[in-house]
């Protein structure tokens, strides 16, 4: 059409392109959204509820968390070993999960995936017990604790669910102080509550017997088979002679062979909830302790100072 316009017609035709890109560059430029808007329209697109599983969360969702969890996070600390006759070998693992992931919806902490990495020497003749070397345990337990504090999880809780870590974790944390770290390394090692709840019905009850099958009832009741709890004895054997100050390694493996100690058959979902109820609530209040700690970290720098000059210190 333009090619036959009238000579007199160009001007005119001129203007009207012109117009017409002008109109057009404008609605381009409206309609791509700038670098604000943008980060404006990521930021709303965040989630109002989080999950707390590490595992779950998107690059973007995990600094958020850590954020919201003001850098605090839980590593649930459980084992894979044998459980009586009649639960699964990740007893201590899944009870430790199911307490720790429940307490962090109630207090929002970044829950580390799943930990069984521990000390469990003692239980190496069973079928299904992964028991790692000394130099592994630790090792490993450092290097986990370091990248969680790099990725801004500056308070770590470790949240023990083994019976056989409670001389390992307190020691590890001990050994924070070796070198300078910039986060603090918090072991929580509460179960089991001393007193209160449904009576119990058996006095020994140290591993898979009545209180730890019955927490299971409740965290996973789907693997629990207690027709079979009866199947072995969880009775203390006394193969050993020695006083009680008198400690040897062997001794765990001296009372209870079948690594079973008392009576699975005695649980009842009641003393479950109860005891499961206690732990979750313990865990929050530790969380709430450890968020509101300002204390640790500082003495924890001014302690890594004060050794690099240790005639330096006054008293």
């Amino acid at each position: 059409m333009l090619e036959f316009a009238a000579e007199g017609d160009l001007p005119m035709m001129i203007r009207t392109r012109s117009t017409i890109l002008s109109v057009l560059l404008l609605v381009f430029l409206f309609t791509i959204p700038s670098a604000s808007s943008l980060a404006q329209s990521q930021a709303v697109a965040l989630p109002s509820k989080l999950s707390v599983h590490w595992e779950e969360l998107t690059a973007a969702d995990f600094r958020e968390g850590i954020h919201r969890s003001q850098g605090t996070c839980l590593l649930p600390f459980g084992i894979l070993e044998k459980h009586g006759p009649h639960l699964p070998l990740g007893t201590d693992l899944l009870d430790v999960r199911y307490a720790a992931l429940h307490a962090a919806e109630q207090d929002y902490t970044i829950v580390f995936p799943e930990y069984y990495f521990g000390q469990i020497a003692e239980a190496r003749h069973e079928p299904g017990t992964v028991a790692y070397s000394r130099q592994m345990q630790l090792a490993l337990l450092q290097e986990t604790t370091d990248e969680m504090a790099r990725n801004g999880c500056k308070k770590v809780i470790i949240m023990n669910g083994h019976g056989g870590n409670e001389s390992l974790l307190p020691y590890f944390a001990q050994t924070q102080l070796d070198k300078p770290h910039d986060y603090v390394v918090y072991v929580f090692d509460r179960r089991t509550p001393e007193s209160g709840g449904p009576a119990k019905k058996t006095s020994i009850d140290m591993h898979a017997g009545e209180s730890e099958t019955s927490k299971m009832m409740i965290s996973r009741p789907d693997t629990v088979h207690i027709d079979r709890a009866n199947r072995e004895s969880g009775a203390d054997q006394h193969r050993q002679n020695l006083p009680e100050d008198v400690y040897t390694g062997i001794w765990w493996y001296a009372r209870f062979p079948n690594h079973y100690s008392g009576d699975g058959s005695a649980a009842t979902r009641e003393l479950g909830k109860f005891q499961m109820d206690w732990w979750i609530d313990a865990v929050v209040k530790a969380i709430r302790a450890v968020k509101a700690d300002e204390v640790s970290l500082k003495l924890q720098n001014e302690f890594y100072e004060k050794s690099q000059h240790p005639l330096d210190t006054q008293p």
